[in-house]
């Protein structure tokens, strides 16, 4: 059995400015003496600077990244771009996490106990991201003017989103147990979006495919959706989840045809759709 390192980064004195360090991952620290990883850059604002100049590095990296976990200790809001492109290994956050954590990530997994920042998950391949706390806007989503959202891995929320849940998002599984803003699974195409809580408003707007469940309350449904069926139950992943629940296909001003299931007990307002069944 491969013996696991654990590489300690912790703030010297509280950030100020943004801080983007895509080196913070395992594949950058793999091989890597303490004193090494201390050596690498980051960009501080406009300047570039050495991790050691910033936060106190402890222990020597793992040969291998699976065999590696990063453990960022403090308080880590104004850091961005933690994970990104990262293939194996982990990173655990005791704390808050900035802007684009996991972006384009690949494999491994990321556990942020505390929030997320705005970008979670942008663009990401595969691997694992699970927030206890909340995040912001556009977890699993594109970049703006772009078309390439998630297309695979698992993002697991504990709190609430923000708006643009899983934008232009083409493959893999967000579940949110808290509620969410506006456009959940907006330009979706394909994989599955799972809302435990309650969603602000205007759910798979322009979606072409893929799953939206939505178990709390939504103001209203788009007119571009068009009620099939009311389903007892919805499978997400390997999970039944019990319903009733509203089912509806579109959004047909597009020609789409994904699913949005939503909670009939939870949205009582929506029984007039019962009567176009």
């Amino acid at each position: 059995m491969a013996v696991c390192a654990e590489v300690v980064l912790k703030p010297k004195k509280a950030l100020r400015v943004p801080v983007y360090a895509p080196c913070i991952r395992p594949d950058d620290f793999a091989g890597l003496s303490e004193a090494e990883i201390g050596s690498l850059e980051v960009l501080k604002g406009n300047r570039k600077v050495r991790l050691a100049e910033l936060f106190e590095v402890k222990g020597d990296a793992a040969s291998k990244p699976e065999e590696l976990t990063i453990c960022l200790s403090g308080d880590f809001g104004k850091v961005r771009q933690v994970g990104f492109e990262m293939t194996s290994g982990r990173v655990v956050v005791e704390g808050d996490i900035g802007l684009l954590a996991g972006e384009h990530m690949r494999g491994g997994t990321i556990e942020i106990h505390g929030s997320a920042g705005s970008w979670l998950g942008s663009r990401m391949l595969g691997g694992t991201i699970i927030v206890h706390g909340s995040a912001g806007d556009y977890v699993g989503s594109s970049y703006r003017g772009a078309a390439d959202g998630m297309r695979g891995g698992t993002i697991i929320i504990e709190g609430d989103v923000g708006s643009e849940l899983g934008n232009h998002m083409r493959g893999g599984t967000i579940e949110v147990k808290g509620s969410v803003g506006l456009f959940p699974g907006i330009h979706l195409h394909d994989g599955a979006i799972l809302i435990r809580g309650d969603c602000e408003g205007r759910p798979g707007a322009f979606m072409m495919g893929g799953k939206i469940i939505i178990c709390g309350h939504v103001p209203s449904v788009l007119p571009g959706f068009s009620i099939i069926r009311i389903s007892k139950s919805v499978k997400f992943g390997k999970e039944k989840i019990e319903g009733p629940f509203y089912t509806f296909v579109g959004d047909l001003t597009e020609g789409g045809g994904g699913r949005l299931h939503v909670s009939k007990e939870r949205n009582s307002h929506l029984s007039h759709y019962e009567s176009y069944l």
